[in-house]
């Protein structure tokens, strides 16, 4: 079998882990760097034995990839990404998809007019704690979902992101598209955020509507740090069970009703990729390179990118506006989602 040629758009941190990943496997081969600027883009291509390329025409012309990895800032993924999609290769970007939902939608309408592979790398579904939890959930040992919590705290300087929503769109997609992904869509938002005159809105909290009836708790912050224990949290609690996770890749556990036993995952001692947040990228690309081999869907398409910014901004509605906002679903995920309510419900 042939090896895929991949090119990586991107010398930065996360480009470094996807330039790492292709070249470590053994059904891709990392053909090139294109980068920004030269001294990184150079030495990113020196440290990987590849050429470099400034200029992602020239590259996409000369060393015809099988795909292109992007791996840019959020506020800067446009150009480049319809660059790739106009030449019509296959490609993974990173996440945010964009800020902006018109230049989102537009990548997502460029590339299904081509009836283009366009994945989007929202890795936290593929730490081996998510993993056992979908399947507990598909398993219906969770029974019917009653309420979700997810928290993710560390320290960023936002001002540099020069965005008053940084936090909320960049850095927690992650936890509106994991909390879809396991509890199903959600149906409406409201939203609370801080005001720390930092030029952005560092710490939030979302109240969230499930459409199958949950409620969900959503806490997002940049006042926060890493090495705090428990930095990231998700709690999923059903009529038969309730799943936790602890750190992305740290511990899972599930535990039954009138149980007082939990069932525990932990990283094993001697498997140090079990415990590295870096490692869900390869888990992802083991579903993703069979996928594009095969010629189906990315198991992750980049329309959930859409999906997670469609919420962000649902959000930044509701800040703005002091009112619960509902979200419908776009047009792949089924029939529009109607806002639940209960008996109590008086919210008009």
């Amino acid at each position: 079998m042939e090896k895929l040629r991949v090119a990586v758009i991107g010398a930065g941190g996360w480009g470094y882990q996807h330039a790492r990943a292709f070249s470590a496997r053994e059904d891709t081969q990392l053909c090139c760097i294109t980068g920004r600027t030269l001294e990184r883009t150079r030495a990113r291509a020196e440290a990987f034995h590849v050429p470099y390329y400034l200029d992602i025409p020239t590259m996409l012309q000369e060393q015809k990839p099988d795909l292109v990895s992007l791996c840019l800032p959020g506020q800067e993924t446009f150009a480049p990404t319809m660059q790739v999609i106009e030449a019509g290769v296959p490609l993974l970007v990173e996440k945010p998809l964009a800020y902006e939902l018109s230049e989102a939608k537009a990548m997502i309408q460029a590339a299904e007019k081509k009836g283009l592979f366009f994945a989007i790398d929202f890795n936290h579904r593929y730490s081996i704690p998510a993993l056992l939890a979908k399947k507990d959930i598909d398993a219906g040992k969770l029974g019917q979902m009653v309420f979700a919590l997810w928290r993710f705290g560390h320290g960023c300087d936002a001002s540099v992101a020069r965005h008053p929503y940084v936090n909320l769109i960049e850095a927690q997609c992650h936890g509106l598209d994991l909390l879809e992904y396991l509890c199903g869509p959600i149906a409406s938002v409201t939203a609370e955020m801080t005001d720390t005159g930092k030029h952005s809105y560092t710490t939030f909290s979302l109240a969230l509507r499930f459409a199958n009836g949950g409620v969900g708790s959503f806490l997002g912050t940049f006042d926060a740090d890493e090495n705090y224990e428990l930095s990231h949290f998700v709690e999923i609690n059903g009529t038969k069970g309730r799943l936790l996770m602890e750190d992305s890749v740290r511990k899972y556990s599930f535990q039954e009703v009138g149980s007082r036993v939990a069932q525990v995952w932990n990283p094993a001692f001697f498997h140090d990729e079990e415990r590295s947040f870096a490692q869900n990228l390869d888990r992802y690309l083991d579903d993703m390179i069979p996928a594009l081999r095969q010629g189906r869907q990315p198991p992750v398409p980049a329309r959930r990118g859409l999906r997670a910014l469609r919420l962000a901004w649902a959000a930044v509605e509701s800040f703005q506006t002091g009112k619960r906002v509902p979200v419908q679903l776009l047009d792949d995920e089924g029939a529009n989602v109607s806002l639940p309510r209960g008996k109590a419900d008086t919210v008009s």
